[in-house]
């Protein structure tokens, strides 16, 4: 008596009886190392694309015009306080001179940074093929509550932070990894769907992000 493997595996050799007996096909090898910079036209300019497909803010400057840049996203977000980390670039601070500027020291609470409508930081790296911005939270950036509770987040990326694809971004974040420092991946402001694909922003961090590139 067959059993129903026996059935199962009849069948299958059945419906195999017409394909041919040819030798796989082997693997074609790619010359590609981990990690290497992936040729890319325009980094900066893949980069500003992908963020304004995420509906982020987005200014390139001159680095002398950072402090403009970030005054002005404020303003246009509507923002009246800002909250910014201990190691923030004290030119940029200076710029924020007509808004209610609160800094992380002594830490503030939960409660007074949800009251707070914006913060300022610096990042680590970005990845111009993915519209992403990774911070690992050294003084510059500060702590990931700051980055996750008020509804605007300015971020201040340098042209040469700007990377081509992930696996160069992460050569790039080693030491960060190594120190033990914690990795925040941005992709635009924080939205989310529910199960009838309901858009709603500002769950998992600020709604708004602005974008100023430095070059």
């Amino acid at each position: 008596m067959s059993t129903a493997k026996d059935v199962i595996m009849a069948r299958i050799k059945s419906s195999l009886a017409d394909v041919p007996d040819i030798a796989m096909e082997e693997d074609t090898p790619i010359d590609y190392t981990y990690g290497e910079v992936l040729p890319m036209d325009d980094v900066l300019g893949t980069f500003e694309e992908a963020l304004i497909d995420y509906k982020a803010a987005v200014t390139r400057v001159k680095s002398a015009d950072v402090p403009k840049a970030i005054a002005k996203f404020l303003k246009d977000k509507g923002a009246k306080s800002v909250v910014i980390p201990v190691g923030l670039e004290q030119s940029w601070i200076d710029g924020m001179g007509k808004f209610s500027v609160r800094k992380d020291d002594p830490q503030l609470t939960n409660y007074e940074l949800n009251d707070t409508d914006a913060v300022v930081t610096a990042a680590r790296v970005a990845i111009a093929s993915t519209g992403s911005i990774v911070l690992d939270h050294a003084p510059d950036q500060g702590r990931r509550a700051l980055t996750l509770v008020p509804d605007i987040h300015v971020c201040v990326v340098a042209a040469d932070q700007v990377v081509s694809d992930v696996p160069e971004s992460v050569t790039r974040l080693r030491d960060s990894v190594l120190a033990g420092l914690p990795l925040t991946f941005i992709s635009g402001g924080s939205a989310t769907s529910d199960i009838e694909l309901n858009r709603v922003e500002g769950v998992h961090g600020p709604r708004k992000l602005c974008v100023v590139i430095a070059e």
